[in-house]
C-alpha cells in the first residue's frame, strides 16, 4: 500500500509560483503512476499531470501545459510539481495520488484511475 504526504501550496498573487511536493512510501522500488489532481470549491475534481515512476511520457491537463512541470525523483519516491504563472483559476485543493503498474508508459489523470491519495495541500492565486 502506498502512503503519500504532500507538502507545500500556499498563497500567492496571479503570475507567481509555487511548488508542492508529495512523498510516497511503503515501498523502496515504486512501480506506479503518480499524478497530481485538484478540486476547487464546488467543482469535481479533475487532473493536472501524471507520470509513470520510472519510464514514459508526462501527461499535462490542456489548462496547465507550459504553466505546470511534473517531475519524479525516483532515487526518494518523491513527486513535485511546479506551479509556475499561476492564474485565479488554478486555485484549488491539490492531491497527490498514485496507483501500482508494474509496466511504464502514460499514465491517465482520470481521478477513478488512482486508489492512493494523499490529504491535500491548498493554493490559492489572488488576482
Amino acid at each position: 500500500q502506498v502512503r503519500l504526504l504532500e507538502s507545500g501550496g500556499g498563497s500567492v498573487q496571479a503570475g507567481g509560483s509555487l511548488r508542492l511536493s508529495c512523498v510516497a512510501s511503503g515501498d523502496t522500488y515504486l512501480r506506479a503512476c503518480m499524478g497530481w489532481f485538484r478540486q476547487a470549491s464546488g467543482k469535481e475534481r479533475e487532473g493536472v499531470a501524471a507520470a509513470h515512476t520510472r519510464v514514459g511520457p508526462t501527461s499535462y491537463a490542456d489548462s496547465v501545459k507550459g504553466r505546470f512541470t511534473i517531475s519524479i525523483d525516483t532515487a526518494k519516491n518523491v513527486l513535485s510539481l511546479q506551479l509556475n504563472n499561476l492564474k485565479p483559476e488554478d486555485s484549488a485543493r491539490y492531491y497527490c495520488a498514485a496507483f501500482l503498474r508494474p509496466s511504464g508508459g502514460a499514465c491517465p489523470t482520470d481521478p477513478f484511475d488512482y486508489s492512493a491519495w494523499g490529504q491535500g495541500a491548498q493554493v490559492t492565486v489572488s488576482s
